[in-house]
Protein backbone atom coordinates (compact mmCIF):
# COMPACT_ATOMS: atom_id res chain seq x y z
CA UNK A 1 0.00 0.00 0.00
CA UNK A 2 1.22 3.52 -0.78
CA UNK A 3 2.60 5.32 2.29
CA UNK A 4 1.23 8.61 0.91
CA UNK A 5 -2.29 7.25 1.36
CA UNK A 6 -1.54 5.94 4.82
CA UNK A 7 -0.05 9.13 6.22
CA UNK A 8 -3.01 11.24 5.22
CA UNK A 9 -4.72 10.21 8.50
CA UNK A 10 -2.84 12.43 10.90
CA UNK A 11 -1.83 15.25 8.54
CA UNK A 12 -5.23 15.74 6.96
CA UNK A 13 -6.80 15.61 10.41
CA UNK A 14 -5.28 19.03 11.05
CA UNK A 15 -7.15 20.60 8.16
CA UNK A 16 -10.29 18.56 8.85
CA UNK A 17 -10.26 19.58 12.52
CA UNK A 18 -10.00 23.23 11.55
CA UNK A 19 -12.95 22.92 9.19
CA UNK A 20 -14.96 21.09 11.84
CA UNK A 21 -14.42 23.96 14.27
CA UNK A 22 -15.59 26.41 11.63
CA UNK A 23 -18.50 24.48 10.18
CA UNK A 24 -19.87 22.55 13.12
CA UNK A 25 -19.25 19.01 14.24
CA UNK A 26 -17.58 16.02 12.60
CA UNK A 27 -19.10 12.63 12.06
CA UNK A 28 -18.91 10.12 14.91
CA UNK A 29 -15.63 8.31 15.54
CA UNK A 30 -14.92 4.90 14.10
CA UNK A 31 -14.96 1.98 16.50
CA UNK A 32 -11.32 1.08 15.79
CA UNK A 33 -8.55 3.56 15.21
CA UNK A 34 -7.26 3.74 11.62
CA UNK A 35 -4.07 5.67 12.46
CA UNK A 36 -0.66 4.01 12.40
CA UNK A 37 1.78 6.70 13.54
CA UNK A 38 4.90 6.60 15.67
CA UNK A 39 4.67 9.50 18.15
CA UNK A 40 7.91 9.17 20.12
CA UNK A 41 10.92 6.88 20.47
CA UNK A 42 13.46 6.41 23.23
CA UNK A 43 16.30 4.29 24.58
CA UNK A 44 15.75 3.24 28.18
CA UNK A 45 18.32 2.21 30.78
CA UNK A 46 21.14 3.88 32.71
CA UNK A 47 23.63 1.43 31.21
CA UNK A 48 23.08 3.08 27.81
CA UNK A 49 23.61 6.71 28.91
CA UNK A 50 27.38 6.46 28.33
CA UNK A 51 26.84 6.20 24.58
CA UNK A 52 25.06 9.58 24.34
CA UNK A 53 26.29 13.11 24.89
CA UNK A 54 23.17 13.98 26.91
CA UNK A 55 20.30 11.98 28.36
CA UNK A 56 18.03 14.23 26.25
CA UNK A 57 19.56 12.58 23.15
CA UNK A 58 18.07 9.27 24.28
CA UNK A 59 14.58 10.48 23.32
CA UNK A 60 12.97 11.64 20.09
CA UNK A 61 9.70 13.39 20.88
CA UNK A 62 6.86 14.76 18.75
CA UNK A 63 7.63 12.74 15.64
CA UNK A 64 5.90 14.49 12.75
CA UNK A 65 3.11 12.81 10.80
CA UNK A 66 5.26 13.13 7.67
CA UNK A 67 8.46 11.70 9.17
CA UNK A 68 9.56 8.20 8.24
CA UNK A 69 13.11 8.40 9.66
CA UNK A 70 13.93 8.54 13.38
CA UNK A 71 17.55 9.47 14.20
CA UNK A 72 19.44 9.12 17.49
CA UNK A 73 22.76 10.97 17.87
CA UNK A 74 25.52 9.10 19.72
CA UNK A 75 29.14 9.75 20.69
CA UNK A 76 30.64 6.92 18.64
CA UNK A 77 29.17 4.25 16.40
CA UNK A 78 32.19 2.04 16.97
CA UNK A 79 31.46 1.89 20.71
CA UNK A 80 27.70 1.33 20.37
CA UNK A 81 26.61 -2.13 21.63
CA UNK A 82 25.33 -4.60 19.04
CA UNK A 83 22.09 -5.15 20.97
CA UNK A 84 20.08 -2.06 21.91
CA UNK A 85 16.39 -1.62 22.87
CA UNK A 86 14.29 1.20 21.41
CA UNK A 87 10.82 1.85 22.80
CA UNK A 88 7.92 3.61 21.07
CA UNK A 89 4.72 5.51 21.76
CA UNK A 90 2.16 4.85 19.02
CA UNK A 91 -1.28 6.12 18.10
CA UNK A 92 -4.03 4.44 20.13
CA UNK A 93 -4.37 0.72 19.50
CA UNK A 94 -1.51 0.49 17.01
CA UNK A 95 1.19 -2.19 17.21
CA UNK A 96 4.79 -2.19 15.96
CA UNK A 97 7.07 -4.89 14.57
CA UNK A 98 9.79 -5.58 15.65
CA UNK A 99 8.28 -5.13 19.10
CA UNK A 100 8.83 -2.01 21.18
CA UNK A 101 11.80 -2.59 23.49
CA UNK A 102 13.16 -5.58 21.59
CA UNK A 103 16.94 -5.79 21.22
CA UNK A 104 18.18 -4.80 17.76
CA UNK A 105 21.61 -4.35 16.15
CA UNK A 106 21.85 -0.74 14.94
CA UNK A 107 25.60 -0.97 14.35
CA UNK A 108 24.85 -2.93 11.18
CA UNK A 109 22.68 -0.12 9.80
CA UNK A 110 19.15 1.27 10.12
CA UNK A 111 16.35 -0.98 11.39
CA UNK A 112 12.92 -0.83 9.73
CA UNK A 113 9.84 -0.92 11.96
CA UNK A 114 6.29 -1.42 10.69
CA UNK A 115 3.41 0.22 12.58
CA UNK A 116 -0.05 -1.32 12.04
CA UNK A 117 -3.27 0.51 12.93
CA UNK A 118 -5.74 -0.84 15.48
CA UNK A 119 -8.21 -1.86 12.75
CA UNK A 120 -5.36 -3.54 10.81
CA UNK A 121 -6.26 -1.62 7.63
CA UNK A 122 -3.22 0.70 7.54
CA UNK A 123 0.50 0.09 7.81
CA UNK A 124 3.43 2.48 7.89
CA UNK A 125 7.17 1.85 7.89
CA UNK A 126 9.73 3.83 9.88
CA UNK A 127 13.52 3.67 9.63
CA UNK A 128 15.29 4.00 13.00
CA UNK A 129 19.01 4.72 12.90
CA UNK A 130 21.86 5.80 15.14
CA UNK A 131 24.29 8.40 13.83
CA UNK A 132 27.60 9.64 15.22
CA UNK A 133 27.66 13.43 15.68
CA UNK A 134 29.75 15.19 13.05
CA UNK A 135 32.37 16.82 15.32
CA UNK A 136 34.64 18.22 12.60
CA UNK A 137 35.71 21.66 13.88
CA UNK A 138 36.45 24.41 11.36
CA UNK A 139 37.08 28.15 11.83
CA UNK A 140 34.29 28.86 9.33
CA UNK A 141 31.45 26.97 7.71
CA UNK A 142 29.61 28.10 4.60
CA UNK A 143 26.07 27.06 3.73
CA UNK A 144 25.98 27.08 -0.07
CA UNK A 145 22.52 25.46 -0.46
CA UNK A 146 23.72 23.14 -3.20
CA UNK A 147 22.12 20.14 -1.49
CA UNK A 148 18.44 20.13 -2.45
CA UNK A 149 15.82 17.40 -2.88
CA UNK A 150 12.24 17.39 -4.10
CA UNK A 151 10.15 15.61 -1.50
CA UNK A 152 6.58 14.37 -1.35
CA UNK A 153 4.69 15.87 1.60
CA UNK A 154 3.25 12.44 2.43
CA UNK A 155 -0.25 13.89 2.79
CA UNK A 156 -1.67 15.45 -0.35
CA UNK A 157 1.02 14.20 -2.73
CA UNK A 158 2.51 17.68 -3.18
CA UNK A 159 6.20 17.99 -4.01
CA UNK A 160 8.42 20.83 -2.76
CA UNK A 161 12.11 21.52 -2.15
CA UNK A 162 14.02 20.56 1.00
CA UNK A 163 17.65 21.48 1.73
CA UNK A 164 20.39 19.41 3.34
CA UNK A 165 24.05 19.64 4.36
CA UNK A 166 26.57 16.87 3.84
CA UNK A 167 28.44 15.42 6.81
CA UNK A 168 32.15 14.60 6.84
CA UNK A 169 31.12 10.99 6.27
CA UNK A 170 29.18 11.89 3.15
CA UNK A 171 25.71 11.49 4.68
CA UNK A 172 22.87 13.89 3.99
CA UNK A 173 21.93 15.89 7.07
CA UNK A 174 18.53 17.53 6.74
CA UNK A 175 19.04 20.31 9.28
CA UNK A 176 17.04 22.86 7.26
CA UNK A 177 13.25 23.20 7.51
CA UNK A 178 10.58 25.53 6.13
CA UNK A 179 6.84 26.12 6.22
CA UNK A 180 6.34 24.49 2.81
CA UNK A 181 4.69 21.48 4.41
CA UNK A 182 1.96 23.64 5.94
CA UNK A 183 1.42 25.51 2.69
CA UNK A 184 1.03 22.22 0.80
CA UNK A 185 -2.23 21.59 2.68
CA UNK A 186 -3.93 24.65 1.17
CA UNK A 187 -2.27 24.71 -2.26
CA UNK A 188 -2.57 21.13 -3.43
CA UNK A 189 -1.98 22.03 -7.08
CA UNK A 190 1.39 23.75 -6.66
CA UNK A 191 4.67 22.59 -8.16
CA UNK A 192 8.06 23.03 -6.33
CA UNK A 193 8.73 26.36 -8.07
CA UNK A 194 5.42 27.74 -6.75
CA UNK A 195 6.15 27.25 -3.04
CA UNK A 196 7.31 30.07 -0.72
CA UNK A 197 10.68 28.36 -0.13
CA UNK A 198 12.46 26.94 -3.16
CA UNK A 199 15.83 26.35 -4.79
CA UNK A 200 16.95 28.50 -7.73
CA UNK A 201 19.71 27.77 -10.22
CA UNK A 202 21.11 31.32 -10.32
CA UNK A 203 22.41 31.92 -6.81
CA UNK A 204 25.40 34.07 -5.92
CA UNK A 205 27.49 30.98 -6.58
CA UNK A 206 25.81 27.91 -8.03
CA UNK A 207 22.37 27.31 -6.57
CA UNK A 208 20.65 29.66 -4.12
CA UNK A 209 17.43 29.94 -2.10
CA UNK A 210 14.39 32.01 -3.05
CA UNK A 211 11.92 32.95 -0.32
CA UNK A 212 8.69 34.69 -1.32
CA UNK A 213 5.57 35.74 0.56
CA UNK A 214 2.51 34.03 -0.92
CA UNK A 215 -1.27 34.15 -0.65
CA UNK A 216 -2.33 31.42 1.81
CA UNK A 217 -5.61 30.84 -0.02
CA UNK A 218 -9.23 30.86 1.13
CA UNK A 219 -8.64 28.52 4.07
CA UNK A 220 -5.73 30.60 5.32
CA UNK A 221 -7.77 33.80 5.12
CA UNK A 222 -10.68 32.13 6.92
CA UNK A 223 -8.38 31.19 9.79
CA UNK A 224 -6.75 34.63 10.09
CA UNK A 225 -3.57 33.48 8.33
CA UNK A 226 -3.87 35.19 4.91
CA UNK A 227 -0.18 35.05 3.92
CA UNK A 228 2.58 32.48 3.95
CA UNK A 229 6.02 34.04 4.18
CA UNK A 230 8.91 32.18 2.63
CA UNK A 231 11.14 30.96 5.43
CA UNK A 232 14.12 28.68 5.93
CA UNK A 233 15.66 27.80 9.27
CA UNK A 234 17.85 25.27 11.04
CA UNK A 235 15.44 23.08 12.96
CA UNK A 236 12.21 21.22 12.26
CA UNK A 237 8.65 22.09 11.26
CA UNK A 238 5.87 20.62 13.44
CA UNK A 239 2.78 20.28 11.26
CA UNK A 240 0.54 19.35 14.19
CA UNK A 241 0.91 22.87 15.64
CA UNK A 242 -0.03 24.79 12.48
CA UNK A 243 -3.69 25.20 13.46
CA UNK A 244 -3.37 24.99 17.26
CA UNK A 245 -0.42 27.35 17.81
CA UNK A 246 1.42 28.41 14.61
CA UNK A 247 4.37 29.92 16.51
CA UNK A 248 5.05 26.49 17.99
CA UNK A 249 5.25 24.92 14.52
CA UNK A 250 8.80 26.24 14.02
CA UNK A 251 11.17 24.30 16.29
CA UNK A 252 14.63 25.88 16.13
CA UNK A 253 18.17 24.63 16.50
CA UNK A 254 20.62 21.77 16.08
CA UNK A 255 23.39 20.89 18.58
CA UNK A 256 26.89 22.26 18.01
CA UNK A 257 30.33 21.94 19.63
CA UNK A 258 31.52 25.33 18.32
CA UNK A 259 30.82 28.86 19.53
CA UNK A 260 29.85 31.29 16.75
CA UNK A 261 31.42 34.73 16.31
CA UNK A 262 29.89 36.20 13.17
CA UNK A 263 27.32 35.60 10.42
CA UNK A 264 27.70 36.74 6.82
CA UNK A 265 26.29 36.02 3.39
CA UNK A 266 24.73 37.41 0.23
CA UNK A 267 21.16 38.50 -0.48
CA UNK A 268 18.79 40.21 -2.89
CA UNK A 269 15.44 41.60 -1.77
CA UNK A 270 12.36 43.39 -3.05
CA UNK A 271 9.27 44.01 -0.89
CA UNK A 272 5.75 43.38 -2.19
CA UNK A 273 3.48 46.28 -3.07
CA UNK A 274 0.71 46.04 -0.46
CA UNK A 275 1.34 45.43 3.25
CA UNK A 276 -1.55 43.71 5.05
CA UNK A 277 -2.28 42.50 8.57
CA UNK A 278 -3.60 39.15 9.79
CA UNK A 279 -7.14 40.26 8.93
CA UNK A 280 -6.12 40.98 5.35
CA UNK A 281 -6.52 44.73 5.84
CA UNK A 282 -4.14 47.06 4.02
CA UNK A 283 -1.86 49.05 6.31
CA UNK A 284 -1.07 52.27 4.47
CA UNK A 285 2.49 53.52 4.81
CA UNK A 286 3.92 50.13 5.86
CA UNK A 287 6.64 48.53 3.76
CA UNK A 288 7.57 44.90 4.16
CA UNK A 289 11.05 43.93 5.39
CA UNK A 290 13.10 40.75 5.14
CA UNK A 291 14.64 39.06 8.16
CA UNK A 292 17.99 37.29 8.72
CA UNK A 293 19.31 36.27 12.14
CA UNK A 294 21.10 33.51 14.04
CA UNK A 295 20.73 32.40 17.66
CA UNK A 296 23.13 30.39 19.86
CA UNK A 297 21.41 28.92 22.94
CA UNK A 298 21.59 26.36 25.73
CA UNK A 299 19.66 23.26 24.75
CA UNK A 300 19.20 21.95 28.28
CA UNK A 301 18.17 23.55 31.55
CA UNK A 302 19.83 23.34 34.96
CA UNK A 303 18.19 19.95 35.57
CA UNK A 304 19.53 18.55 32.31
CA UNK A 305 16.10 18.60 30.67
CA UNK A 306 15.95 19.44 26.94
CA UNK A 307 15.30 23.04 25.85
CA UNK A 308 14.04 23.99 22.39
CA UNK A 309 13.12 27.40 21.03
CA UNK A 310 9.98 28.22 19.07
CA UNK A 311 8.68 31.09 16.99
CA UNK A 312 7.43 32.88 20.09
CA UNK A 313 10.71 32.89 22.05
CA UNK A 314 13.60 32.29 19.64
CA UNK A 315 14.96 35.80 20.27
CA UNK A 316 13.77 36.30 23.85
CA UNK A 317 14.24 32.99 25.69
CA UNK A 318 16.41 33.17 28.85
CA UNK A 319 18.39 30.27 27.39
CA UNK A 320 19.65 32.42 24.49
CA UNK A 321 23.38 32.99 25.02
CA UNK A 322 24.09 35.21 22.03
CA UNK A 323 22.47 36.22 18.76
CA UNK A 324 23.37 37.88 15.47
CA UNK A 325 20.56 39.96 13.95
CA UNK A 326 20.95 41.72 10.61
CA UNK A 327 19.45 45.13 11.37
CA UNK A 328 18.56 46.11 7.83
CA UNK A 329 18.31 44.47 4.41
CA UNK A 330 17.65 47.36 1.98
CA UNK A 331 15.88 46.45 -1.28
CA UNK A 332 18.33 45.54 -4.05
CA UNK A 333 18.33 43.59 -7.31
CA UNK A 334 22.06 42.91 -7.03
CA UNK A 335 23.71 40.30 -4.83
CA UNK A 336 24.75 42.27 -1.75
CA UNK A 337 26.89 41.11 1.17
CA UNK A 338 25.73 41.31 4.78
CA UNK A 339 27.76 40.65 7.94
CA UNK A 340 26.88 40.86 11.61
CA UNK A 341 28.57 39.79 14.86
CA UNK A 342 27.06 37.60 17.56
CA UNK A 343 26.37 39.64 20.67
CA UNK A 344 25.81 38.31 24.19
CA UNK A 345 27.58 36.01 26.65
CA UNK A 346 30.07 33.20 26.25
CA UNK A 347 29.69 29.45 26.26
CA UNK A 348 30.86 27.11 29.00
CA UNK A 349 33.66 25.04 27.42
CA UNK A 350 32.71 21.77 29.13
CA UNK A 351 29.03 22.12 28.27
CA UNK A 352 29.91 23.09 24.70
CA UNK A 353 32.06 19.98 24.25
CA UNK A 354 29.15 17.78 25.36
CA UNK A 355 26.67 19.29 22.84
CA UNK A 356 25.00 21.43 25.49
CA UNK A 357 24.39 24.27 23.03
CA UNK A 358 22.43 24.57 19.80
CA UNK A 359 22.33 27.11 17.01
CA UNK A 360 19.78 28.17 14.44
CA UNK A 361 19.88 30.47 11.43
CA UNK A 362 16.61 31.98 10.21
CA UNK A 363 15.65 33.66 6.93
CA UNK A 364 12.23 35.11 6.06
CA UNK A 365 10.83 37.13 3.17
CA UNK A 366 8.52 38.98 5.61
CA UNK A 367 9.91 40.04 9.00
CA UNK A 368 6.47 39.80 10.64
CA UNK A 369 5.40 36.75 8.69
CA UNK A 370 5.10 34.74 11.91
CA UNK A 371 2.13 36.96 12.85
CA UNK A 372 0.85 36.86 9.25
CA UNK A 373 1.69 40.46 8.49
CA UNK A 374 3.54 41.31 5.28
CA UNK A 375 3.17 41.90 1.58
CA UNK A 376 2.37 39.24 -0.98
CA UNK A 377 5.17 39.23 -3.53
CA UNK A 378 8.00 40.13 -1.13
CA UNK A 379 11.00 38.12 -2.34
CA UNK A 380 14.32 37.39 -0.61
CA UNK A 381 17.22 35.52 -2.23
CA UNK A 382 19.92 34.01 0.00
CA UNK A 383 23.22 32.28 -0.74
CA UNK A 384 26.74 31.54 0.56
CA UNK A 385 25.94 32.11 4.24
CA UNK A 386 29.05 31.76 6.41
CA UNK A 387 29.37 31.30 10.17
CA UNK A 388 32.74 32.13 11.75
CA UNK A 389 33.62 30.34 15.00
CA UNK A 390 36.08 30.93 17.83
CA UNK A 391 39.57 29.51 17.30
CA UNK A 392 39.63 27.67 20.61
Amino acid sequence: MNNNIITINRGCAIVVSALCLLLGSCSKEEKLNTECDMLSAWVEGEEYEQYFYRTADMRVENISSTTTEVVFTVRSMSELPAALPVYFTLTDGAIVSPASGSLQDFTAGPVTYTVTSEDKSNHRQYTVLFRQHDTVATPTYTYSFEGVDSTDDGIMGNVYHVFYEQTAGGERNYIWASGNLGVSLVHTEWMPADFPTRSVADGYQGKGVCLSTQDAGALGAMMGKPIAAGNLFIGTFDLEQVVVDPLKSTVFGTPTTQEPVSLSGYYKYQPGETFTNASGETLAGRTDEASVYAVFFRNQNEAGEPVVLYGDDVLTSPYVVKKAVVASLPPTDEWTRFEVSFEGGSADAELLASLGYSMTIVFSSSKNGDTFEGAIGSTLYIDEVTVTYTNE
